[in-house]
This record gives C-alpha cells, structure tokens and sequence, in this order.
C-alpha cells in the first residue's frame, strides 16, 4: 500500500532551480518516485546533469536554460512540455534571485528585480501549470518560500522579505481557487539550507553560522535533502487533502521563534534511567 501511495509512475514533473540544491534534490527525488521530468535552470549544464542522473534512474528528462522570470519564456517553456509530455502533473516553483540591500538603500530598479524573479515569474509559472492541472481535472504545486515569508530576518533581506510574503498569499489565493477543480498548490518555508550562496555569505563573516543556529533547535542549517521526502508527499496521492498548507522545514525555527532558547545540553544516548522500585 505504501509504495502505490507514493508511486509517482506515468507523472510529469516540472521543477525549476533544477541545477544545485532544492531543485536538483526535488528532480531526483521525484524521479526515484518513478516522475518523468522536464527541468529548468539557467545553469543549462548543471540542469543537464540533473537531467542524466535522472535517466540513470530509468526515466525521461528534459533539459531547460528559460528565464523563470519571464512570462513570455515560461509560456513557450509549457509549449514544450505540451510537445514532450502532453500533461503537468507536478510544479516545483523553486527557482527565483533575492538582493540583499539596507531599505534606506535598496533602490526601486532591485525592488522591482527581485519581485519580477519571485512573484511574478512564479505566479506565470503557477498559471501555465495550473492551466494544464484544471484541464487535466489533478495536479499538485509547490510553491518554495521561506523562513522569511512569516516573519522578519533583518540583515538587508527587505526586498526578499516582501517577495516571499507575496509566495504565501498566493500559495493560499491558488489554492482557494483551485482546490474544488482538482488542483492542490502548497508552500513549503525553509530556514538556512546549505548552498552555494550561503557558504559564500558564511566564508565572508565567520559569525553568521553560529548566529543562525541559536535559532535552529535542531542543532544544524537545512540541506538539499531535506526536501526529498517533503516533494514525494506533496506531488503524491499521499497528500490529496494537503492544500493550501505553509509548511516549515526549519529545524523548528519557527515554533522557538524569537523568544525561545533552545536546549544546549546534549546528553549521552541512555543517560537517563528509571528509578528502582515501583514508580510513586
């Protein structure tokens, strides 16, 4: 029963972001769920590399260099997968760029940049999937927003901030939507996950990981695996009644929250032991 719940056999799934990180984690996972593929990165080479670890995987994958921030690209994007595939049966809306800039500082082209990549590329996205979803009568959606879309992280990520705020809303406003005709869309809110980007900001200030993990109860930053599981659930028959949902993957960042201190004593396995005699 569990294997035929989480079968993604005969499904297609689009994924953007697919060259590193979320995206490329999301494809493979998806993949070994038995999805066949159509992937989307402007690192066209590392999408390729994606691509061929799916087909090692017995499945069919395409390749893709659009500009996710493009209405006018994404919609010759789904002229393609039409022509490949003929169906969408899953999104991963992953991909889309952040600026980092002061708000005294942050100039009104980047603000305009940042919400092009994040709201506007992914809703385009979200239409030409959901268009081919409410046709084919199912399909699921996955929206990636952040940590930052329920709350305030400071550190010059206004304009990033307001974007994935707007994910939210529109996560919710789709889904309200669209639920009734078959089309399930839910966000999924990481925290710190490990990428390239990250380890970049982390080598120029030797501070800044320590200061994220004082809020991760977990112990340790996210990595590209930690989304696997999560994108099975979401484009499987597993979550048929899961829509509409913001789902943290946080290391329980946000139930802490601000005010919270996490535990940082670590006891050895078996430390505790019962008392002897019969309990009072």
């Amino acid at each position: 029963m569990a294997t035929t719940l989480f079968d993604l056999s005969g499904k297609v799934a689009v994924v953007s972001g697919a060259a590193q990180g979320l995206g490329q984690a999301t494809s493979l996972a998806v993949a070994e769920a038995g999805a066949d593929l159509f992937l989307v990165d402007r690192n066209l080479p590392g999408a390729e590399g994606t691509a061929e670890a799916a087909r090692r995987l017995g499945r069919k994958a395409i390749a893709s260099a659009c500009d996710v921030s493009d209405p006018d690209a994404i919609s010759e994007l789904f002229r393609q997968v039409d022509s490949e595939f003929g169906r969408v049966d899953f999104l991963g809306n992953i991909a889309g760029d952040g600026h980092l800039a002061q708000p005294e500082d942050l100039t009104i082209a980047d603000l305009h940049r940042v919400l092009q990549n994040l709201v506007v590329g992914r809703f385009a996205m979200c239409q030409e999937a959901g268009r081919r979803m409410l046709f084919q009568g199912r399909g699921s959606i996955m929206n990636i927003g952040s940590l930052a879309s329920s709350t305030a992280l400071g550190r010059g990520h206004i304009a990033y901030s307001m974007a994935m705020g707007a994910v939210i809303q529109m996560t919710r406003e789709l889904s309200t939507e669209w639920s009734c005709r078959g089309v399930r869309v839910n966000c999924v809110t990481p925290a710190q996950v490990v990428n390239p980007s990250l380890i970049a900001r982390m080598d120029q200030d030797p501070t800044l990981e320590g200061r994220f993990l004082k809020g991760i109860p977990a112990g340790r930053l996210g990595q590209p695996k930690d989304i696997m599981g999560l994108a099975v659930l979401l484009a499987s028959d597993a979550s048929e009644w899961i829509s509409g949902a913001i789902i943290p993957m946080d290391g329980g960042n946000m139930a802490m929250n601000a005010g919270g201190t996490p535990g940082h004593e670590k006891r050895p396995v078996g430390a505790w032991q019962p008392k002897q005699g019969r309990p009072t």
